[in-house]
């Protein structure tokens, strides 16, 4: 059976922004559990389910690609301590949990975001892809510029440079995407398809088209991240 949310769990979410303290989540912490997390779970394990027909590597148990609702407000000016919404985060098993290249959902009361690609790499990391992306930006703008993928995930972040990077050469082939500081597809969509049968089905297909952007993207980063054979 297809899973969503019910009006009740995105109602918890609107009520988390208006009474955003630990009081309040606290005594309602049965309520996020019930409305919020085991649906949100529950997706997980559905998107899971199709994931491991077309991008294997990235499946992780639903509880490790959740991330969490409390926020990091250490060295943050809004010191509102929970997120008021559920996100999840699916990469390989040899990534760091947020870097590198994967696929991203996030449910909210006022959006549902499909988003994939690679995100926030660290500095060496995006040395890499750039390096890749000088002998394969033709392979990537074939598929940027795939039509039923541009409907589905219309929106490409990439952060960019007003310069090129050091290293780099203005004349370079591939120079618009060596400007990138990320490469991101995404596509936000309508609050209320969070109670509607078919978010799975939303989620899945935005991430089956995105899959080999995803797999290009994070060629360079898993072959560098594979231990080396010893010599001896």
């Amino acid at each position: 059976m297809p899973t969503h949310f019910s009006p009740a769990g995105i109602r918890y979410l609107k009520q988390l922004k208006t009474h955003n303290d630990r009081d309040w989540f606290n005594e309602r912490k049965a309520t996020f559990e019930r409305d919020v997390q085991a649906p949100w779970l529950a997706l997980l394990d559905e998107v899971n389910e199709a994931l491991a027909g077309f991008a294997p590597d990235y499946v992780k148990p639903a509880r490790k690609a959740a991330l969490r609702i409390y926020r990091d407000i250490r060295f943050s000016k809004n010191k509102a301590p929970y997120k008021t919404h559920v996100g999840a985060w699916w990469s390989t098993t040899t990534q760091v949990r947020t870097s590198g290249g994967g696929f991203y959902a996030q449910v909210s009361p006022d959006a549902v975001i499909v988003a994939a690609g690679v995100y926030q790499p660290q500095p060496d990391q995006l040395l890499t892809v750039r390096r890749h992306l000088q002998r394969h930006h033709a392979e990537l703008r074939t598929l940027l510029a795939d039509q039923q993928r541009r409907l589905l995930l219309p929106d490409f972040d990439s952060h960019p440079l007003t310069r090129m990077p050091k290293g780099f050469q203005p004349d370079d082939p591939a120079a618009d995407l060596l400007l990138c500081r990320q490469w991101a597809l995404s596509v936000s969509l309508p609050g209320d398809l969070a109670t509607k049968p078919h978010l799975p089905d939303a989620v899945v297909e935005r991430f089956r088209s995105a899959a080999p952007v995803v797999r290009l993207l994070n060629a360079p980063l898993l072959a560098a991240a594979k231990p080396r054979k010893s010599l001896f």
